[in-house]
């Protein structure tokens, strides 16, 4: 028996040694092998305005498309408002309307009346007041007393200053409002505008939009909540870009630059690999993370890199687990066929 244990013992050593031998003296196949995860950019969209979610058009797993409306809020409140910001604006624009075209014919015509009876009044007090006086001077004083006198040089006073009056309006009804008042009549229009226009982009921003192609990972709240810029109502997870996230040791790093060409496998399609090629890689070494399973030592130090990959079928998920190979050649004959 121990005969046969040692045998065995040898036999095994030398099978040990043969597979190293083997699998050690194997020249360079001129490519990288690396494991790593797929990784993808997510997106959590809320509402911007605080009201009642009024319908959720998709579902989880949905793919949508760049502007689709995903989700709408309640609006009537803000419709409401706009109608009324609109009518404001209506009152506004005619008000200003009215001061630039300035004064009518009818405006201009019944000052110049008012100006000629205000003449006439002037004229029908001089004409008291120099009979008056005639008599006064032809009795000596006693036919008219001195107060009738005086009443009447105040009541042709009072006709003459309201003559002025009445000339002022008439010149400011041919000249037309002020420029200043003008002015301010454009500020109050514009400022009612730009109400108009905030509840309007209110009521747009009703709408919830995907930002770009996506596929709906989650469905995060329901007709009849309250929605508000705190809570979510979905979670996206972007089909472009997509990439696998890897790590490369210190020895290797030399080896590889950005932009060289590689390829993906998927433990699910290994006979299908999916093109690929180096878009990032980390300037910052770091440890080997415990979800990167490799040939080498956990703690060795590695540099993180992604593979940017084109994958119109959408067959890679989130976390898959992938295989990427990267051809050496170009960089091992010290030529750059890129």
């Amino acid at each position: 028996m121990i005969k046969k244990l040692l045998v065995l013992a040898v036999l095994l050593a030398a099978g040990i040694a043969a597979v190293w031998f083997l699998w050690g003296s194997r020249p360079d196949d001129g490519s990288l092998t690396l494991y790593g995860n797929v990784d993808i950019r997510q997106i959590s969209l809320a509402f911007e305005g605080s009201d009642r979610v009024a319908q959720m058009r998709v579902e989880e797993g949905d793919r949508v498309q760049a502007g689709q409306v995903l989700a709408v809020l309640d609006t009537r409140t803000a419709r409401l408002q706009l109608a009324q910001a609109a009518a404001q604006v209506a009152v506004l624009e005619q008000s200003l309307l009215a001061l630039r075209n300035g004064s009518r014919p009818e405006e201009i015509r019944q000052a110049s009346a008012e100006v000629a009876a205000a003449r006439a009044e002037v004229e029908r007090s001089r004409l008291q007041l120099d009979r008056l006086q005639q008599a006064a001077a032809s009795t000596g004083g006693q036919a008219v007393a001195g107060v009738e006198l005086d009443n009447a040089r105040a009541q042709m006073q009072v006709a003459q200053a309201r003559l002025q009056a009445q000339r002022q309006a008439e010149r400011l009804a041919r000249v037309g409002p002020r420029r200043e008042d003008i002015a301010r009549a454009e500020a109050q229009l514009e400022a009612a505008r730009a109400e108009q226009a905030l509840l309007q982009h209110r009521i747009d921003l009703a709408e919830l939009k995907a930002p770009q192609a996506a596929v709906v990972r989650a469905r995060l709240l329901e007709p009849g909540d309250m929605a508000s810029p705190q809570r979510p109502a979905y979670t996206l997870a972007l089909t472009d870009p997509k990439w696998v996230r890897a790590y490369v040791d210190e020895p290797h790093l030399s080896r590889i630059r950005q932009g060289m060409a590689a390829s993906v496998t998927t433990d699910s399609a290994p006979g299908s690999p999916i093109a690929g090629r180096i878009g990032f890689i980390s300037s910052v070494a770091e440890f080997t993370p415990k979800t990167v399973q490799t040939e080498d030592l956990r703690t060795d130090l590695v540099y993180e890199i992604r593979i940017l990959v084109d994958d119109p079928d959408d067959t890679l998920r989130l976390g898959m687990p992938a295989t990427v190979r990267i051809d050496l050649a170009p960089a091992a004959d010290g030529k750059d066929r890129s």
